[in-house]
């Protein structure tokens, strides 16, 4: 009897190692399709938004040729008309360099150095200065984590944030934009706030999709792709993004980088290169 149970058992356990096996093979075919795919679409995107450059600078071109020419001669109307074709081929240029730049973030691999985000988003603050020209704009930046990273993708994570907190609270007559680190579930997290516009979290799920806008482009520019950019990097670093906001009462973006981006401290920095 002791006997039968033993073989029974041993059959079992045969039998769960293959199942087991069978599982993990088809995970690792079905990982293996999705990641050709998403190659096969990135190699798409790009492909199509490179070929779309010639045709929109012909536009743009030829547009700018009409209104310096012929301009002054053409009735109202047709000037009307013709800025309206620039400013479309301009958009539709913003619009393929922004799908560009996403499948170019999808095909690079990460170049992980020892970062100090503080001086990246110093960085970033200057860089916006021209868009906060003649508003009244507070950034409250906290002290920021030395973090193992891709610097350069990294910075582009915080443009994309800090921009939009800047275009966002735009109506207010004094934008408060704050910028620091906290932690959930025990886990550091950077976050980018504003006392802008916000949004309804209704929405929320949107928020990440290529061309989804919870504004309208008469009231925001834009070209829906920045936040999927900010989003790819994220994953690309083993971490998460998502937000909290509300109407009228502005919104939170949070981030973490992963087991990829451990915070480090800075004499550990300063070992490493001091590379910030």
């Amino acid at each position: 009897m002791a006997f039968r149970d033993i073989t029974q058992r041993k059959a079992y356990e045969r039998e769960i190692r293959k199942l087991n096996d069978q599982l993990e093979e088809r995970v690792i075919q079905r990982t293996s399709a999705l990641e050709a795919a998403n190659k096969e679409l990135e190699a798409f995107t790009y492909s199509v938004s490179h070929d779309l450059r010639a045709p929109l600078r012909h536009i743009t071109g030829f547009t700018r040729i009409l209104v310096e020419e012929f301009g002054p001669s053409l009735p109202e109307g047709a000037q009307h008309y013709l800025q309206r074709i620039e400013h479309g081929a301009r958009r539709m240029g913003l619009l393929v360099d922004d799908l560009l730049n996403l499948a170019r973030v999808g095909r690079q691999s990460l170049s992980v150095q020892v970062t100090g985000l503080g001086s990246i988003v110093k960085d970033v603050v200057s860089l916006l200065e021209p868009e906060a020209e003649g508003r009244k704009v507070e950034w409250k930046i906290a002290a920021l984590p030395f973090v193992e990273c891709d610097p350069a993708l990294v910075r582009q994570v915080f443009e994309n944030l800090m921009g939009n907190a800047l275009k966002y609270s735009r109506p207010r007559s004094s934008a408060v934009i704050e910028i620091g680190q906290t932690e959930k579930d025990g886990h550091p997290v950077i976050f980018v706030r504003d006392n802008g516009v916000g949004f309804s979290m209704k929405y929320a799920d949107k928020l990440f999709g290529v061309f989804q806008r919870l504004h309208r482009s008469e009231d925001f520019e834009g070209t829906g792709v920045g936040l999927a950019t900010a989003q790819r990097i994220i994953q690309k670093h083993g971490g998460r993004i998502w937000a909290e906001a509300e109407l009228e009462k502005g919104a939170t973006f949070y981030f973490t980088l992963g087991d990829l981006a451990q915070s480090v401290s800075q004499n550990a920095a300063a070992t490493a290169g001091g590379q910030l």
